[in-house]
């Protein structure tokens, strides 16, 4: 009977990796994104994809959004909001489709069929982009649309061996009921960090008296190691000639050539994962810098559009030294996708699915412990709309 009930719209939706994470008592009633290679791998994934729209959100309309969802998720752009990219905030052109969204969801309102839960995602940054105006603005029209809203932060290294923080807006109509037991009193240190309590700080009391803080447990799983989910015999990538292997090594700083001697001492095959970066020099200048770990967590993975390099592997054991791009499988393991899931066959194409992607671990968690309660708990009125 809940699955019946509990339909969602994916803005945004890439892949389809937010659907991967909410799992099978979700039923996906639109989903809506404008890349057509994306839209290419949620088709291969989730067939018959009817469901799916390709286009460009801002020439969506209303009714184009069919029937009475729960649920709103969207995962929208954060090019112009993250620290690596122009910061130009939400009245850039791509971050800026988040009022393209919201102008659906003020629709939706309007005719009398407001989404009791909307969650939106992005990078952390978005929370000082444009000095914090940014964050105002969106917590603004939530609060003027009637609803409650609060805000985590949530690293998937909690889940998996990658270091990714998320930003995540969970926001409740003022007309559903919020169980006790899914909000507390003030932060916590798990997914309220220091910077997002600055930045509820900064708010105005108005912003602050319709804030939310989300009572979520920390994980306690053991995440896999990063060297679980590496591949012996990649498919996709080719491992780099000695040549390439030791010109990676020439962009390392003696701090990072220490640590890959470090590895090599070891008894044991040591993974590790290594990012190039563009770092400033003694003379003022700016130089590219090979940056390596061996913590068994793997670098964010990002896109390579503006300028950001993909993530390459380095396989350290005695004298042999070994590297190679992440492949396209391990970045899908990365961001806790099954292997059963199809991959594009474009190495640029599956490693920008990915880069791009939710971490299905983190929504699952969000899912179980925020959304599904939510949705328990408002049964009845649910029934009624």
């Amino acid at each position: 009977m809940i699955k019946d009930l509990l339909g969602f719209y994916d803005f945004f939706s890439g892949g389809g990796m937010a659907r991967l994470g909410l799992g099978p008592i979700w039923r996906c009633l639109m989903a809506n994104d404008i890349c057509p290679k994306k839209a290419k791998a949620y088709r291969m994934n989730f067939p018959p994809a009817s469901e799916l729209i390709l286009e460009d959100i801002n020439k969506l309309t209303v009714a184009a959004l069919p029937g009475n969802p729960v649920l709103a998720w969207a995962s929208f752009p954060c090019q112009d909001l993250s620290q690596a990219g122009n910061r130009n905030g939400l009245e850039a052109k791509r971050s800026g489709a988040f009022w393209s969204f919201w102008r659906l969801m003020e629709a939706k309102n309007k005719c009398g069929m407001a989404i009791p839960f909307i969650v939106l995602e992005n990078v952390v940054g978005a929370l000082t982009s444009n000095q914090g105006r940014d964050i105002r603005a969106i917590l603004d029209v939530f609060i003027e649309a009637e609803y409650q809203i609060g805000l985590l932060v949530i690293d998937a290294v909690f889940f998996l061996p990658q270091s990714r923080p998320r930003l995540f807006f969970i926001a409740v109509k003022n007309n559903q009921k919020i169980p006790n037991h899914l909000i507390q009193m003030g932060p916590s240190n798990f997914c309220h960090p220091k910077s997002l309590q600055v930045a509820y700080n900064a708010l105005p009391e108005h912003l602050k008296s319709a804030w939310l803080w989300w009572r979520l447990p920390v994980p306690q799983m053991k995440p896999k190691n990063l060297e679980d989910l590496i591949e012996d015999d990649p498919i996709g990538v080719r491992w780099h000639t000695p040549d390439e292997t030791q010109y990676l090594l020439s962009l390392m700083s003696e701090v990072n050539l220490e640590k890959v001697k470090k590895a090599q001492s070891m008894d044991r095959r040591a993974v590790g994962t290594v990012y190039k970066r563009t770092r400033g020099n003694k003379d003022g200048g700016k130089k590219q810098r090979a940056e390596v770990r061996f913590d068994q967590i793997s670098g964010c993975l990002r896109t390579s559009i503006g300028g950001s390099s993909r993530q390459t592997i380095l396989i350290v054991k005695k004298d042999s030294i070994k590297s190679r791009l992440l492949s396209p499988r391990e970045a899908a393991r990365l961001m806790g996708v099954p292997d059963s899931f199809k991959l594009p066959k474009n190495y640029n194409e599956a490693y920008h699915l990915m880069g791009d992607g939710l971490a299905v671990p983190v929504v699952s968690w969000i899912e179980k412990y925020i959304l599904r309660p939510l949705a328990i708990a408002n049964i009845n009125i649910l029934e009624a709309a």
